[in-house]
């Protein structure tokens, strides 16, 4: 049944593809694929692109959520809600103040190592408070993102750079996303698999230090590794099409109550869902006031806002019975 599930999944996943491969303001077909070569350079050059970043990001981000999840033994966190986003953000404009010609690269790199750092002060703050409600986690992660984004913004309104900023990294925008400006989002969907190869281990950590220590796990390690995938993640994102709002929340937490908390049998679905989710939101940014069109952050901002809503009202209902 779950095999026939899974194969229900591809198959719309495909469907969306295909979909956004013909969606936009120029009108491509089969046939003026095939006789016009203006058609077939935009459909080479910006809607596979497109349509292969949309994927590969989703996909990525909605697997990073699930890491962080499982490594700070909560549900309601996610890149954007604990200080990593924002991090990433900072080490961009860091990057476009001391070096302005810097390659996309290098741009990443730097952004990566700032959301490292970022990840693991939200890390280093969560092990000395006392969390008394699980709600206590994301509500750190908020306020945390919230002085990093305004020391960001005092920074770049200083050095005039506010709106180079914003296009960076306020976007979910995937209009600019072209053949040779995409193709770092490989890496995320290289450590993605990375992520579906050690998910046991990932699930062994996030219960605690001590339980993975006692069954021969190197905790280290593994908290390397996944807060290494979550920054590398996150920098090159944000470089490459900019933030996508609660993506890692929404997305591990839909396939938890759908499937369970088995991270083996759910990682992949965890993938499907995500890339699924922002192929979903470009699809109709595009279509809703065609031929102009609306970010994909946008519309996932408002999708993902009520669906955390629904799980925050959810867990107290819970909480109280």
């Amino acid at each position: 049944m779950k095999s026939s599930y899974l194969i229900i999944a591809i198959i719309s996943i495909i469907g969306l593809s295909v979909i956004s491969l013909f969606t936009g303001v120029s009108d491509i077909s089969l046939s003026s694929l095939w006789g016009d070569p203006h058609m077939r350079d935009i459909f080479f050059i910006s809607r596979i692109p497109r349509t292969v970043a949309l994927l590969l990001a989703g996909s990525a981000m909605s697997v990073a959520g699930l890491i962080m999840q499982l490594l700070t033994q909560n549900r309601f966190v996610e890149p954007s809600l604990a200080g990593t986003t924002q991090s990433a953000s900072l080490g961009l404009l860091i990057i476009m103040i001391f070096v302005p010609s810097a390659s996309i690269v290098t741009k990443m790199i730097v952004a990566s190592l700032f959301a490292m750092a970022g990840t693991l002060l939200f890390m280093i703050i969560l092990r000395k408070i006392v969390l008394k409600s699980a709600l206590i986690v994301p509500l750190v992660g908020i306020m945390l993102g919230s002085v990093i984004s305004a020391i960001t913004i005092f920074i770049a309104m200083h050095y005039d750079l506010l709106q180079s900023l914003g296009a960076w990294v306020s976007g979910g925008d995937f209009s600019g996303v072209i053949q040779g400006r995409y193709e770092l989002l490989w890496l995320v969907g290289l450590l993605t698999l990375l992520a579906c190869w050690v998910a046991d281990s990932f699930t062994v950590a996030g219960m605690g230090r001590e339980f993975a220590t006692n069954v021969g796990l190197n905790y280290r390690r593994i908290m390397l590794i996944g807060l290494s995938v979550i920054a590398v993640v996150s920098g090159i994102i944000i470089v490459v099409v900019g933030a996508l709002p609660f993506l890692g929340l929404i997305v591990p937490n839909l396939i938890s109550l759908m499937m369970g908390d088995n991270i083996r049998k759910t990682i992949p679905w965890v993938c499907l869902m995500g890339g699924g989710l922002v192929l979903l939101c470009d699809i109709i940014g595009r279509i809703i006031r065609y031929p102009f069109e609306i970010p994909a952050s946008t519309i996932l901002g408002v999708i993902g806002a009520v669906i955390f809503l629904f799980l925050l009202i959810n867990q107290s209902r819970h909480a109280k019975n």
